[in-house]
C-alpha cells in the first residue's frame, strides 16, 4: 500500500535544511510513496536546489505563507495563522489528501491544531503521546509521554487500546502485552486511579501483563508500558538526561591518558554498534494518539536521520491500517462494557 505523507517543512529548530534532505532521503528508499512539503514554496525551492533534487516526481510543494514559532502560545497559534505550515499539513490530512502529517514544530501548538482540526476518535476522551524506546528485547511502546498530567482510571485504559493498536500496526503482533507504570508490582501498590486502572484492564480483552516498574521499562517485559503523561514525561526526561551522562562518562574515560585513547580506538567497532542500537534519533517520531488522523511529532532538535526515521513511522502507521485498528478495540470494549451492564441489571 502506497501512503503520500505531508510534511511541516517549516517546523523545527532547523527547517528546511532536515525537513527537506530527511523527504529526499524516504522518497530514495521507499519508491511509490508520496511526500507534500509544506510550507514557504521559495525557502523549500531553493533546498531542492542545494540537493539537486528538483526533479523528483513523487515530491510536491503546497504553498503555505506563515509558520509557527517554535516558542509562540498554542492558544494564539489556533486563533491567528490559519494559513501557517503546520496547520495547512494537518489540513491536508483531514481531507484525505495525506495519509499522515509529520511536523517537528512546536509541540502545544500542534497538538491544539490537530485535535481542532481533525477531531477525537469516537469513545476516546484524551489525545496521548506515544513513542517507542528501545530495551533488551528489541523496543517498547510507551504512552502518555505528556499530553494529559491528570487522568483517570478509564483514560489509561483508552491509553492501553491505542497503545495495543499502535504496537499491532508497527509491529505486527496480535496480542501485544501491556504493562501498568507503578511503584510496584503487587496488586495493593500505587494511588487508587493506578488501581481502578489494573482492574478495568485485567476485565479488559487486553493481554495485561500486571504492573511494573521504572526499572522493569527496558527489560523488555511488555510491549506496552502505561502511565499518565505527569509520570511518562518525567521517565522519558530522565531517561534522555542519564544517556546523555552515560555518553559523556564513556567519552571522558576514553580521552583520559593515552592508553585509554588507543583501547578507545580498538574497541571503536563495538561502540559504533552500542551507538547505533541506543541512539535516540532511530527512534524518533512521537505519534499523537486518538485523532481521526495519524500526526506525528519530531523532536525539534531533530537531524536528518531523526526526522527521516519520523517519516518512515508516520508511513508505517498509515499502512498498518492504526486508526482502524483503535477504533474496532474501542468499539470491542465498549460492546463489552453494554453486556456486562444487561447481564448485571
Amino acid at each position: 500500500m502506497d501512503v503520500t505523507i505531508a510534511i511541516d517543512a517549516m517546523g523545527g529548530d532547523h527547517g528546511v535544511r532536515v525537513t527537506v534532505p530527511a523527504a529526499v532521503r524516504y522518497l530514495r528508499q521507499h519508491p511509490g510513496d508520496t511526500i507534500i512539503l509544506v510550507g514557504l514554496p521559495d525557502v523549500i525551492k531553493a533546498e531542492l536546489r542545494t540537493l539537486k533534487s528538483t526533479s523528483e516526481p513523487r515530491l510536491h510543494i503546497f504553498a503555505a505563507s506563515e509558520v509557527v514559532g517554535m516558542d509562540e502560545s498554542p492558544q494564539l497559534m489556533l486563533r491567528s495563522k490559519k494559513d501557517s505550515s503546520m496547520r495547512v499539513a494537518i489540513n491536508l490530512v483531514k481531507k484525505g489528501e495525506a495519509s499522515a502529517c509529520v511536523s517537528a514544530g512546536n509541540t502545544g501548538a500542534l497538538m491544539a491544531i490537530a485535535r481542532y482540526v481533525l477531531k477525537m476518535l469516537p469513545g476516546i476522551d484524551r489525545p496521548a503521546i506515544a513513542s517507542f524506546l528501545p530495551t533488551n528485547k528489541g523496543q517498547v511502546c510507551m504512552l502518555d509521554l505528556g499530553a494529559n498530567v491528570d487522568c483517570n482510571a478509564e483514560h489509561l485504559l483508552q491509553f492501553a487500546l491505542m497503545g495495543s493498536a499502535l504496537v499491532y500496526a508497527i509491529e505486527h503482533k496480535d496480542n501485544p502485552t501491556v504493562g501498568l507504570l507503578n511503584i510496584g508490582s503487587e496488586d495493593i501498590k500505587g494511588n487508587e486511579v493506578v488501581k481502578q486502572a489494573a482492574k478495568l484492564l485485567r476485565q479488559s480483552d487486553l493481554n495485561f501483563y500486571g504492573n511494573i516498574e521504572g526499572n522493569d521499562i527496558f527489560k523488555g517485559l511488555t510491549d506496552i508500558v502505561v502511565c499518565d503523561g505527569f509520570v511518562g514525561n518525567v521517565a522519558l526526561k530522565t531517561t534522555e538526561g542519564l544517556a546523555q551522562m552515560l555518553g559523556g562518562f564513556l567519552r571522558e574515560e576514553f580521552k583520559r591518558n593515552a592508553l585509554t585513547k588507543l583501547t578507545g580506538l580498538i574497541a571503536t567497532p563495538v561502540l559504533n554498534a552500542f551507538r547505533r542500537r541506543v541512539d535516540p534519533r532511530r527512534y524518533n517520531g512521537a505519534s499523537l494518539l486518538g485523532l481521526k488522523g495519524i500526526v506525528l511529532k519530531s523532536h525539534g532538535a531533530a537531524d536528518e536521520l531523526a526526522f527521516y526515521c519520523a517519516i518512515k513511522r508516520a508511513a508505517e502507521e498509515a499502512r498498518g491500517g492504526m486508526l482502524h485498528h483503535i477504533s474496532e478495540h474501542i468499539e470491542k470494549w465498549h460492546y463489552e462494557c453494554q453486556q456486562k451492564a444487561r447481564e448485571a441489571s
